[in-house]
């Protein structure tokens, strides 16, 4: 159903907008990653589109967040009207192009009851809502830009897989290109709509599909290893726990609990301390390594070192967290029961 609805929008995005001729879908998250834990009625489908060069200047000290400007003479031509009155490339410009097209095109869809979900303000994603009884899918359209040149500065000392994937595979992934999101930098003074964000899910989908330190990890004749496991189980509890403290858990997501799982990867590289046999053990322990994150509001983007995800200002919610988790861990984890 979901990509019905997608293959139907991808076509005639590409065909009214000369803007937005070459977009290509890409699936992200947690259902393409094998990694879906609740039913299967949320997806993520990255836009995304190729563009040449750009020059990128940072946008706070987060060194996540960027301004995007055009280098002389851009092949994009057709990209210009989305400039500002700096000559910035605008996310809000863009993203609300998009939705318009994605809005008008809906209705076309015949035998399909689909819809364009408010606007949430400073989400970076288009969201449809798919009717499809009893139940309904949500499907984020997230605008991706993708380009191909050398990651920023700030990304230079994170992705520390070498002890656990190799040097090799970090250098090939470093010459991945860079993608960049339509989304709002919260700490902004002034809400402009006009800074990207960094996003490394291409990256993150190939850790996640071949984590092994060996190579023969969980493939059909090799040994298993319970790294999806526990980051499936993590994802469940701040779920489960999400539903119970909506207000006081509403700051945290599931890329909160997969960066400390990555975290874990690299600090237990080897095979050897994932045997799916130890699957309560290893919990446990990227479940500890969670809560001391929690306890020092301290948890470093996996990709860009100096970005932490868990702000100092946010710290009761952090330890309302961690307390909430260390009350599961040493009862031996009642939610599970439920």
């Amino acid at each position: 159903l979901v990509n019905q609805v997608v293959s139907h929008l991808v076509q005639a995005i590409r065909s009214k907008d000369g803007a937005f001729g070459s977009i290509e879908r890409q699936s992200a998250g947690s259902y393409y990653e094998r990694l879906k834990i609740s039913e299967p009625n949320e997806f993520d489908i990255m836009l995304v589109m190729p563009v040449a060069r750009l020059q990128l200047e940072e946008s706070d000290d987060t060194g996540a967040y960027y301004y995007l400007t055009f280098k002389r003479n851009p092949k994009e031509k057709n990209l210009l009207k989305f400039l500002d009155e700096d000559g910035k490339l605008s996310a809000f410009k863009m993203l609300q192009a998009l939705r318009e097209i994605i809005k008008q095109e809906v209705k076309n869809i015949k035998n399909v009851d689909v819809t364009v979900t408010r606007k949430k303000a400073g989400s970076p994603a288009i969201t449809l809502q798919i009717k499809n009884p009893p139940s309904e899918i949500s499907v984020d359209i997230i605008l991706t830009l993708e380009v191909q040149q050398s990651w920023p500065a700030s990304t230079q000392d994170g992705l520390k897989i070498e002890q656990w994937l190799g040097t090799k595979v970090r250098r090939e992934f470093k010459y991945r290109s860079l993608y960049l999101v339509a989304k709002q930098n919260k700490r902004e003074k002034v809400l402009r709509g006009n800074t990207w964000r960094l996003s490394f899910s291409h990256i993150e989908k190939a850790m996640m599909n071949n984590h092994g330190n060996s190579k023969t990890c969980c493939e059909s004749d090799g040994p298993k290893c319970c790294r999806k496991g526990c980051l499936k189980l993590l994802k469940y509890l701040l779920e489960q726990l999400k539903m119970k403290y909506p207000k006081e858990l509403e700051k945290f997501c599931s890329y909160h609990v997969k960066t400390a799982v990555f975290h874990s990867c690299v600090m237990w590289p080897n095979d050897t301390d994932w045997h799916l046999g130890d699957l309560d053990h290893c919990f446990q322990k990227c479940l500890g390594y969670f809560v001391e994150c929690l306890q020092k509001s301290q948890l470093p983007h996996f990709f860009i070192p100096k970005y932490n995800l868990l702000s100092l200002e946010d710290k009761a919610s952090n330890h309302f967290l961690s307390r909430q988790l260390s009350h599961q861990l040493n009862n031996r984890f009642p939610l599970f029961q439920e």
